[in-house]
């Protein structure tokens, strides 16, 4: 079995060198990328040349330029790399950063100061959870509910639902994690990139415009308890 390769990104070089270290001397291969941008190119750039891709994605949320949140975003909205783990590292450990990260489809949250041995161990238990559960990397399920993360397709008892892009992540986020209360700011900052302008209505919109949409499968089965704080 191949190691497990692993990208750190982090504009703290010296804490880069930290944990390479540590995660070498745990069996994995590690790299490591000091900004947003790099480490774009560098998942890209192992994809297009048909390398083995990285398993596991330990981003630094404040970086300057690129942030940890945009770039699982962009990540996250790619088919290619949607499927990628990601692991937050960072000092913001307010409830509404926790929030929003997860909301971004990140695997786990580790607030500094760190330990570097709890570091490990988390890396251990999502990559576990990552190899057992490769089904659900693609494909969200709800019932008779489908999302196909790689095709960016959805279906009900099998007949096809046109989402738009949007509305597609928006039912993604909310699958994801159902019965967890979202407030509209938190939606926006998990679906909208960083540099769109967008009303407080917008998604109020989205989400009428989706449950419209969903009106075949409510009519069979008990709708999903999705709770909106707005």
């Amino acid at each position: 079995m191949r190691q497990k390769r692993i990208l750190v990104v982090d504009d703290e070089q010296d804490l880069c060198e930290i944990l390479l270290y540590n995660l070498k001397a745990a069996g994995y291969q590690v790299e490591a990328a000091y900004t947003g941008e790099t480490a774009w190119k560098k998942i890209v750039n192992r994809q297009s040349s048909n390398s083995d891709s990285f398993d596991l994605l330990i981003l630094d949320v404040m970086m300057p330029g690129m942030s940890g949140f945009g770039l699982a975003k962009r990540l996250k909205s790619e088919a290619a790399t949607s499927h990628l783990p990601i692991i937050f590292l960072t000092a913001k450990d307010t409830e509404d950063d926790t929030l929003r990260g997860f909301g971004l489809g990140a695997d786990d949250y580790v607030t500094k100061p760190f330990s570097v041995r709890e570091v490990v161990a988390r890396v251990k238990a999502v990559l576990a959870r990552s190899q057992s559960h490769t089904t659900e990397e693609s494909q969200i399920a709800f019932e008779g509910l489908v999302l196909d993360l790689s095709k960016k397709t959805t279906t009900v008892d099998g007949e096809s639902v046109g989402l738009t892009k949007t509305e597609f992540e928006l039912l993604g986020l909310l699958l994801r994690h159902r019965g967890q209360v979202f407030s509209r700011q938190q939606i926006f900052d998990a679906i909208w990139p960083e540099d769109v302008v967008v009303s407080d209505r917008t998604v109020d919109v989205n989400i009428a415009r989706m449950r419209k949409k969903m009106v075949l499968w409510q009519l069979h089965r008990q709708p999903t308890r999705i709770r909106l704080l707005f």
